[in-house]
């Protein structure tokens, strides 16, 4: 059996999903992705210790963060929310104060991943102990958003579906401090579902497509418990995404539209990039961050003041 160890700063990913995350519990920075940052800035640095051991049965990988990483997620400074307390959007009006666990070796999280190969395909397992990764919660006396505690079960399955690559991943959010569902302070306990595919339908020219599903657990102890003119979420949450990429002029222009739309909330969020790579140093690329929404409480929906465009100049040396 092989062994490697990785301990300090480092960017940790996994699961089968294309921008959509399940199993995934690693902190984002979702700031940079929604103002038109270069994508790979959107997964944040973990101050961790990674383990992974490898053998002809199976691989595992087991990570351990002695400090919680929350995400760097919407508080008000850079884009405005739908703030629920006050019932309205807000900005750097009312900036988000959070509560974040941060005793080192107590408030720590656990990740682990097992996986292996059966023919083409690959199969995995996931487990996670630790806390709601962006605020999910409210401190009834102060007022201030907190993480509360969080454990999460997860399989994922990626292969070969007809001419192109498949995917299925499902985890389950145990929400802790509220398994009842009946605590308006805190999110209820999901499950969340991804199916996907991808496939090349002409020369370099490829796509992408997949559903989600969030699934509330204890919705009607859920809707019991709110508060009196509080906006009620979906017992389902449905959201389907397509990427459309096309790779021109020896393929160093690259033109991309993805876009994520959710029937039950009917919003919409659409990410149009266009990049070319002039050399071997020099690359340019424009895009935009385009929302929309019927409601200003649903997730896309509460970001349309915040559309933008922008334009990029990047030189490696």
């Amino acid at each position: 059996m092989n062994r490697s160890i990785t301990l300090g700063r480092q960017i940790l990913t996994w699961g089968t999903g294309d921008l959509v995350f399940i199993n995934d519990l690693f902190p984002k920075d979702w700031v940079s992705f929604f103002i038109g940052r270069d994508v790979e800035y959107l997964k944040a640095p973990s101050d961790a210790l990674k383990v992974s051991a490898f053998s002809s049965w199976a691989n595992l990988d087991l990570v351990y963060t002695p400090r919680f990483d929350a995400d760097r997620f919407i508080d008000g400074r850079r884009l405005s929310f739908f703030n629920t307390g006050q019932g309205r959007l807000t900005g750097r009006n009312a900036i988000v104060l959070a509560g974040r666990p941060a005793d080192a070796f107590e408030d720590d999280e656990w990740a682990a991943r097992l996986y292996r190969n059966l023919g083409a395909y690959e199969v995995a397992l996931y487990g996670y102990d630790g806390f709601w990764k962006s605020p999910a919660g409210a401190d009834p006396a102060s007022g201030r958003a907190r993480f509360p505690p969080l454990s999460v079960l997860g399989a994922s399955l990626r292969g070969p579906v007809g001419a192109g690559i498949g995917n299925v991943e499902l985890g389950y959010y145990d929400s802790r401090a509220d398994r009842d569902g009946d605590d308006p302070t805190v999110r209820n306990s999901e499950l969340r579902l991804l199916l996907g595919y991808e496939q090349e339908i002409a020369r370099n020219l490829t796509l992408g497509l997949q559903y989600y599903l969030e699934r509330m657990g204890e919705f009607e102890a859920y809707r019991r418990a709110l508060p009196p003119g509080a906006p009620v979420r979906d017992e389902n949450r449905h959201v389907l995404t397509q990427r459309l990429t096309w790779l021109t002029h020896s393929q160093n222009l690259e033109w991309s539209l993805f876009l994520f739309y959710s029937p039950s909330d009917r919003d919409a969020y659409l990410r149009p990039r266009v990049g070319y790579q002039v050399d071997d140093h020099l690359s340019v690329e424009a895009g935009g961050n385009l929302f929309f929404g019927a409601q200003e409480e649903t997730f896309f929906g509460q970001f349309e003041d915040n559309n933008n465009l922008y334009l990029g100049v990047r030189y490696g040396f």
